[in-house]
């Protein structure tokens, strides 16, 4: 994991350079909507690319984590299938009903089952190096959701300028990135971290919980402001001990929504918890979210190594995937 985390910004530059070259056919559909399918690894950089895009996208996004589709899907709606194996079961049935209601339908997959559906039915697919557990092939599968939303006139390209100093940013920021995370991890062994940041980085969060169950083997939650501060912050009168609270902050936040993370870090210190901030850097959004979880990822490798465990080890997953199959 630490050789994969360390190769971040080599599946960026390479994700740039594969999305770059696609050419799609049939992208003149008359869309109203989007729905990126996908779970897990696979299903993350959807989170995380509707909110780069919640802005500058002119049609709403729906994301989709399990078997089955919204009602709304119809052939006015483009449907990004996202299966980094090719073979996630939920995704595939979700590809089906898809299908069944004649949806705009467009592919990220390194192989398996889905790619061949693809070739087989010319849909449009972009195809990603395989081999790689599927969090850590974030890099790729995040990037092309992007790629594809440009391909069918959703989104303009400028993103890519801003992948590209993505890149140099976090290839810049190379030691003060890790020796952060470090220092980051040694707070949080032993806790149950509590992540907490503003809308607009909500799938940053969910990455974050996300890599800390799977690398660190730890529970987490998260949440986001304002939401939070009209249930959970009331929850804090009675919270455990054994929290330890990550406030990711940005200079992109909304003025007012600043001013509650303030308030909300007062009230919860007030409660005896320990808290840290983690500063975005870069000067947009795509920029401060690849750099929220690049900082991360690494803060989830080295929880992994001062609890003396391996980060890639996924056997309970394994387990379950094991038992449906038999079903």
């Amino acid at each position: 994991m630490k050789n994969l985390i360390q190769d971040f910004t080599k599946h960026l530059g390479h994700s740039i350079d594969i999305g770059s070259k696609v050419k799609f056919k049939n992208t003149e559909a008359n869309i109203v909507n989007i729905c990126i399918s996908g779970l897990g690894g696979s299903g993350i950089g959807g989170s995380i690319v509707s909110d780069l895009v919640l802005s500058s996208c002119s049609k709403p996004i729906i994301l989709n984590k399990g078997y089955h589709l919204p009602g709304f899907v119809s052939d006015h709606t483009l449907v990004i299938i996202s299966s980094y194996s090719g073979n996630t079961e939920e995704t595939l049935e979700a590809l089906s009903i898809a299908e069944q209601r004649g949806a705009q339908i467009a592919c990220i997959t390194s192989g398996g089952k889905l790619k061949e559906i693809a070739i087989q039915k010319g849909y449009n697919y972009i195809e990603i190096p395989g081999g790689y557990p599927p969090r850590a092939a974030f890099g790729y599968s995040s990037l092309q959701s992007l790629f594809i939303l440009n391909q069918y006139n959703l989104i303009h390209d400028d993103f890519v300028a801003q992948l590209h100093n993505t890149v140099k940013l976090l290839d810049a920021q190379k030691k003060e990135i890790q020796d952060e995370a470090e220092l980051i991890a040694k707070s949080l062994l032993n806790t149950i971290p509590v992540i907490y940041t503003e809308e607009k980085f909500a799938g940053v969060a969910v990455r974050f919980r996300q890599q800390i169950n799977e690398n660190s083997k730890m529970l987490c939650w998260h949440h986001v402001v304002p939401e939070m501060n009209h249930n959970e912050l009331v929850g804090w009168a009675g919270s455990p001990k054994n929290v330890f609270v990550v406030w990711l902050r940005s200079n992109l936040e909304y003025y007012r929504n600043a001013k509650r993370l303030e308030i909300n870090q007062s009230i919860i210190k007030d409660r005896g918890q320990n808290s840290i901030e983690i500063w975005a850097k870069g000067e947009n959004i795509i920029e401060q979210s690849y750099y929220f979880i690049h900082l991360c990822d690494w803060v989830s490798y080295y929880l992994a190594e001062l609890k003396e465990i391996d980060a890639t080890e996924v056997s309970v997953i394994n387990k379950l995937k094991t038992a449906l199959a038999k079903i």
